[in-house]
C-alpha cells in the first residue's frame, strides 16, 4: 500500500511534464532542447544527492560493469522515453499528451512476459518467466477506460494530423519507460539503490541529451533565460523528484507483479492533476459530463487497484507466517 502512496505522489509531480512540455512549446522552446535540459539539468541535483549519501563510487562501479546495458536502458527509459512526450507536445494539448500517457497502464502489465524471477528449487535456483497479472490488468482497464472517457468531449476539437502525431509517440513512449526501468532493475539485482539508479539513468541518457540540445540549437538557437527557468522547474520535478518517487516505488513493489503494475497504474493520476494544472496555470477548461465522469473512474479504478493488491500482500504473509 505504502509503494501505490508513493506512485500516486510521484505522478503529481510527473503532471508537471505534460503542463511545462506545453507552456514550453508555446513560448517557442524547441521539443529536443525540452527534452535534452529536463536530463541534463537533473543530473546535478541528483549528483549532490548520491554524493551525500556517499555512493558515488559504488554507482560507478556498476555501471562499468555492463556500460552498453546502462546506455542502452538507461537511454530508453530516460531521455528516449522523454523525448517522444516532449515531440507529441507540439502537436498536441497537454491533456492529450497525459490521457496517452495512461496506456503505460497496461504496457507495464504487458511486457511481464519478457522478464524471469528466480525461484527456489530442488536443484537450485530457477528462473521463471513472468506472467501477465490478469487481475491487476481488469482493474488498469477500467482506468483505461476513465480517460478514454476524459477525451472523448475534446478530441474533435483538434485536426487528425495533431491527433495522429501527438498519440503515436507517446503511445511508444509509454512501453519505453516501463521497460527501460524494469530491465534497469533486473540488471542491478537490487545492488544500488532509488537514487543511484535514477542518477545512473540520467548519466547514461546524457550522449543522445547533447545530441538533441545539438539539434535544438541548430533549428531553433539557444534558449532564452525564461525557457531555461521552466527547464529548470521541469527538471527537479519530472526530472528528479518524479523519477525517484516512482523508482523508489517500484523498487518496493519488484517482487510481487501485482503490486507493480498496481504502482505503474497509479501514473493516471498524472492525468487528473494534469486537468487540474491547465485549468489554473494554462487557464483551461475543466472536464464537465463524460470526462468528468471518467475523471472519477481513474480516481476509482486507481483506489480499487491499491486495495486489491494490498489485500493480495496481506494474505502472501499469512500464508508464509
Amino acid at each position: 500500500m505504502k509503494a501505490v502512496v508513493v506512485g500516486i505522489l510521484s505522478s503529481l509531480f510527473f503532471s508537471a511534464t505534460f503542463i511545462i512540455n506545453r507552456a514550453m512549446n508555446l513560448d517557442g522552446t524547441s521539443w529536443a532542447w525540452t527534452a535534452s535540459l529536463r536530463f541534463i539539468l537533473a543530473i546535478p541535483f541528483l549528483l549532490l544527492i548520491v554524493a551525500f549519501r556517499k555512493n558515488l563510487g559504488q554507482l560507478f562501479r556498476e555501471m562499468r560493469k555492463n556500460p552498453f546495458q546502462w546506455l542502452l536502458w538507461g537511454t530508453l527509459g530516460g531521455v528516449g522515453f522523454y523525448s517522444l512526450l516532449s515531440f507529441a507536445a507540439v502537436y498536441g494539448p497537454s491533456w492529450l499528451t497525459s490521457g496517452t500517457w495512461q496506456v503505460t497502464i497496461l504496457a507495464g502489465a504487458l511486457l511481464s512476459p519478457l522478464f524471469f524471477v528466480t525461484v527456489p528449487n530442488v536443484d537450485g535456483d530457477k528462473k521463471v518467466r513472468q506472467k501477465i497479472p490478469f487481475k491487476s490488468l481488469r482493474v488498469s482497464v477500467i482506468i483505461l477506460i476513465g480517460v478514454i472517457l476524459m477525451q472523448v468531449n475534446q478530441a474533435g476539437h483538434i485536426s487528425v494530423k495533431a491527433f495522429i502525431l501527438g498519440f503515436i509517440p507517446v503511445v511508444i513512449a509509454a512501453f519505453l519507460y516501463p521497460l527501460g526501468n524494469r530491465k534497469m532493475m533486473e540488471m542491478c539485482q537490487g545492488r544500488i539503490d532509488t537514487f543511484q539508479r535514477t542518477l545512473g539513468m540520467a548519466i547514461s541518457s546524457l550522449p543522445v541529451a547533447i545530441i538533441f540540445g545539438i539539434y535544438g540549437t541548430v533549428t531553433v538557437g539557444l534558449p532564452t533565460g525564461s525557457q531555461f527557468g521552466q527547464a529548470l522547474l521541469l527538471a527537479l520535478s519530472s526530472g528528479v523528484i518524479a523519477s525517484l518517487l516512482f523508482f523508489l516505488a517500484t523498487d518496493m513493489a519488484k517482487n510481487n507483479m501485482g503490486l507493480l503494475a498496481a504502482v505503474e497504474s497509479t501514473q493516471a493520476g498524472a492525468m487528473i492533476f494534469t486537468v487540474i494544472g491547465e485549468v489554473i496555470l494554462l487557464n483551461g477548461s475543466f472536464p464537465k459530463g463524460l470526462s468528468l465522469f471518467g475523471m472519477i473512474l481513474v480516481i476509482v479504478g486507481m483506489v480499487v487497484n491499491s486495495l486489491a493488491n494490498g489485500k493480495q500482500r496481506s494474505i502472501s504473509k499469512r500464508k508464509i507466517g
